[in-house]
């Protein structure tokens, strides 16, 4: 298990566990990252990513991306 920041740009990867408090996880969960979800990973510029959830690209900043674990 990784941190979402370390994954590499165009491979997909299955989300195995979403940290942080509860309204952070809630957030993320609206947003479409669930636990057993996949998640590709399209550029990553200074620890922020755009990723590719359920067929929508997402911007997450490094912060949160840390608590996205694949």
């Amino acid at each position: 298990m990784m941190p979402l920041t370390l994954a590499e740009a165009g491979e997909e990867n299955i989300i195995r566990k979403i940290g942080g408090k509860q309204e952070i996880k809630a957030h993320l969960e609206n947003l479409g990252f669930v636990v057993g979800g996949a998640v590709t990973v399209v550029s990553a510029i200074a620890g922020n990513v755009i990723v590719n959830v359920k067929d929508s690209r997402i911007a997450v900043s490094k912060e949160m991306a840390q608590k996205i674990m694949v």
